[in-house]
């Protein structure tokens, strides 16, 4: 389901990107003009594991949920890409084919770079070395991050800034009540505790504790978080009680 044009909104999450808005007016240019754009509908996969890297790809509509196959062939997901955030170009650096699985988590938009055309970018403009270092750089904080909270935290702080970090990349602010903000990226509770590493037992328990405590409100179609405040000294605990 591809179309060649991005949508205005399509465009300014690669334009706004942290990333991508740091590079030069000329890089952002050739990199835009070699690109070409997919669409896919939920669920749809857009990369395989075993794959060969072909393409280095941005989200920009929609998410990219990254998983991977456990022994017993349960799907398991790692995390899930945002608009703006580009991602596949570890293997294309490394010559080695995908490790993982992306799939299209509702209607997604992605921006494709050839893996050619990408290295030709990268022979054309120098700077695109020392951006990718700092790209990766990034993705390694957060991974020490991610790593140090899963150790150190209870998952009643972990699931406090999970939501956090969904609202800042998928809220929607309420019509009815401009203090709540409704999280538009629809997730399972077994999505939301995989990307936890618990069980959907234990995080339904803790979003109920939530609920009661105002924090959020559990609705049929997804989570509303009702105050911030709330869920941002939940996250800043750091013993298990």
């Amino acid at each position: 389901m591809d179309d060649p044009i991005l949508t205005i909104d399509e465009r300014s999450a690669i334009n706004d990107g942290r990333w991508f808005s740091s590079l030069s007016p000329s890089l952002r240019h050739d990199i835009l003009r070699c690109a070409f754009v997919q669409r896919f509908k939920d669920g749809d996969l857009i990369a395989a594991r075993g794959d060969p890297p072909e393409q280095w790809i941005a989200c920009a509509k929609g998410a990219v949920r990254v998983s991977s196959t456990s022994i017993s062939g349960k799907q398991i997901t790692l995390t899930y890409v945002e608009p703006g955030i580009w991602f596949g170009d570890v293997a294309i650096f490394d010559g080695d084919r995908r490790t993982h699985d992306a799939y299209a988590h509702g209607e997604t938009t992605v921006l494709c770079v050839a893996k050619a055309d990408f290295k030709k970018i990268l022979a054309t403009h120098v700077e695109l070395y020392e951006a990718m270092l700092r790209l990766h750089a990034r993705r390694i904080r957060q991974l020490y991050g991610l790593v140090e909270d899963l150790n150190t935290l209870p998952l009643r702080a972990r699931l406090a800034k999970q939501l956090l970090h969904l609202v800042r990349s998928y809220g929607v602010a309420s019509l009815s009540d401009g203090r709540e903000v409704r999280i538009g990226l629809q997730l399972a509770q077994e999505e939301l505790a995989q990307l936890l590493g618990a069980s959907r037992q234990r995080v339904n328990q803790e979003l109920k504790a939530m609920e009661r405590e105002e924090a959020i409100r559990i609705e049929p179609g997804g989570l509303v978080v009702r105050n911030r405040e709330t869920l941002l000294r939940i996250s800043e605990a750091d013993t298990e009680k």
